[in-house]
């Protein structure tokens, strides 16, 4: 009798409705990414490889093999995942350890692990949905400690300095920022006290924050740069002078689909993590919000799927994957409008990147 309750139960799973409103939400956004990934990648294609279509081809491939992906991981359960949260755990070290070996040095970062000349991967993207997935299972099992300082806060919090570690040497602040932005939401989600937070945020992590901008000569001169871009023009504030010409130049409507000045080798690499702004000059405010409401909706529809999740760990799923697009997606316009220093968060669905693109389904409860 109870085998027959539990095949009932996982067939009624397999047959859940899929939400189309979310659905139907990425898709666009996939749309609208690849058109302006297109516009905003040929002249950078043109004069790199003679042909313009090189970037957008390789990023369609992605995509198609992404929403097939999709299809074959809305049929898993996504209970099945939580088997493996230590091994998520463990792979996610394994991954980023293996980027400092074996991964290419470029502009004096190792961040990538090249397959071929043509195909390489970023293990920081892996490691996003990995640190979802172990903890949404690590809250779930301590849910009735959550509320304590040591054995719920500095517990499960501890579990992410390793890998922030490992990001730093790479180096990689932005990847190690929206992590632990993430890691915060789901723990404040799954009950953890905001004031520990709080605390100790003030108390420790704005300072750890500003010894790794001061650390780096580098990063120190972002932030100088952030504060007045134009002090330094032809250098470090050459990308968001820039962005911001290119913003400004697309007014209520913009100048026109395909008639970006600024994508003419003057952004450098547009189709990348400066992508918003070729968007803001060909479609203009109104292109922008269209976007921005595009993403809102796909937030919107994340919290209600967390709301009617079946269990806890669904439900954490849930918000690490909706508030890793909105942390995204935040860092990003905020880089390219100069409301931040410039970081290397590209823009979800939208950002030229040459490896595959997962792509998410959602069934009445669940991400998968």
């Amino acid at each position: 009798m109870a085998k027959k309750k539990k095949e009932k139960n996982f067939s009624s799973f397999l047959n859940n409705p899929i939400d189309f409103t979310l659905v139907i939400t990425i898709l666009l956004l996939l749309g609208i990414g690849l058109v302006m990934v297109l516009s905003a990648s040929s002249p950078s294609a043109l004069a790199e490889s003679g042909n313009s279509y090189s970037y957008f081809s390789k990023q369609l491939i992605f995509a198609i093999l992404g929403l097939i992906a999709m299809f074959f991981i809305s049929k898993i359960d996504y209970r099945f995942y939580k088997k493996f949260y230590i091994q998520a755990l463990v792979l996610s070290v394994i991954l980023l350890l293996a980027v400092l070996v074996v991964g290419r040095e470029v502009n004096g970062s190792k961040r990538w692990i090249y397959i071929t000349s043509t195909f390489s991967f970023q293990p920081s993207e892996i490691v996003k949905f990995l640190m979802i997935i172990f903890y949404a299972g690590i809250l779930t099992n301590n849910v009735s400690k959550l509320k304590s300082y040591k054995e719920g806060f500095l517990f499960h919090i501890i579990w992410v300095l390793p890998i922030v570690a490992l990001l730093l040497k790479q180096p990689h602040l932005s990847a190690s920022l929206v992590i632990i932005g993430f890691v915060c939401v789901m723990m404040i989600v799954a009950g953890c006290k905001f004031k520990h937070f709080l605390f100790t945020g003030l108390g420790a992590g704005v300072p750890a924050l500003f010894f790794l901008i001061a650390k780096e000569p580098y990063r120190l001169k972002r932030f100088i740069t952030f504060l007045d871009p134009w002090q330094d023009k032809i250098g470090d504030g050459w990308q968001v002078i820039q962005s911001l010409y290119a913003i400004g130049s697309g007014g209520l409507f913009g100048v026109g689909l395909g008639d970006s000045k600024q994508k003419y080798l003057y952004l450098p690499e547009p189709h990348n993590d400066f992508i918003f702004s070729i968007l803001a000059e060909e479609l203009g405010f109104v292109g922008c919000a269209v976007v921005l409401v595009l993403f809102a909706i796909f937030i919107w529809r994340g919290i209600l799927i967390a709301m009617k999740a079946p269990d806890m760990f669904g439900s954490l799923i849930t918000v690490g994957i909706t508030s890793l697009v909105a942390i995204q997606v935040i860092l990003n316009v905020a880089v390219v409008t100069s409301s931040m220093p410039a970081t290397g968060v590209p823009l979800p669905f939208f950002s030229y990147r040459r490896y595959g693109i997962i792509y998410l389904t959602v069934r009445d409860g669940s991400f998968t």
